[in-house]
């Protein structure tokens, strides 16, 4: 099924691929497209300008930043909150319960997960419910993140731990922390965070 974007009267801008379905109630933002085999639920608010990638799943009552990319095959599920500017990789994987049973509805214990501006979660990674992305944070494909990760961080592995800074322009900073792409400065604080040097 190749089918075609199309535009959806209950969306001035946006443009829905014919075998994706959003269900009411739900606020996008212009310029957003979704893709193949969509499902957005209810009570769900997506910004402008993002691109929803094929088999993605969002919702109920999730709201996502302007700008965001949700590549293919990923769920984002009630708790979860995108920031602006966030790049969810193939395949990520977002859990909203810690102790799930089958047989045991767990729907009241639901944990809050935000994800901050300008975060890049990698392809395959996990992130368990509770945690909070730090912003411009970058989460290594495969990796499993477990606690709060801090802003501009670049962790990596089972469970994700820190390996260096990346700059909010997605490069990996050396021991100078200037950005190699676009020469911003960055400065470590006496608390171990990443800070912006004017």
């Amino acid at each position: 099924m190749s089918g075609e974007l199309k535009s959806d009267p209950r969306f001035r801008g946006v443009l829905i691929h014919e075998s994706s379905y959003v269900d009411d109630p739900a606020t996008i933002g212009e310029g957003t497209k979704i893709w193949h085999f969509c499902h957005i639920l209810g009570n769900v608010t997506i910004g402008a300008g993002c691109s929803i990638g094929q088999n993605v799943m969002i919702g109920p009552r999730v709201t996502i930043g302007a700008n965001c990319k949700v590549q293919n095959n990923v769920s984002v599920y009630e708790g979860v909150t995108l920031e602006d500017d966030v790049f969810c990789g193939p395949s990520c994987v977002f859990t909203n319960v810690l102790n799930p049973r089958a047989a045991i509805s767990r729907k009241a214990e639901f944990k809050p997960t935000r994800v901050g501006r300008g975060a890049t979660i990698g392809a395959n990674a996990t992130i368990v419910c509770g945690a909070s992305i730090g912003r411009y944070a970058f989460i290594g494909a495969g990796a499993v993140v477990t606690d709060d990760v801090a802003d501009h961080a670049l962790v990596v592995g089972v469970p994700a731990r820190r390996i260096g800074w990346m700059s909010k322009a997605g490069e990996r900073l050396g021991a100078d922390l200037v950005c190699p792409r676009d020469h911003s400065r960055y400065r470590e604080t006496r608390d171990g965070r990443l800070e912006a040097i004017a």
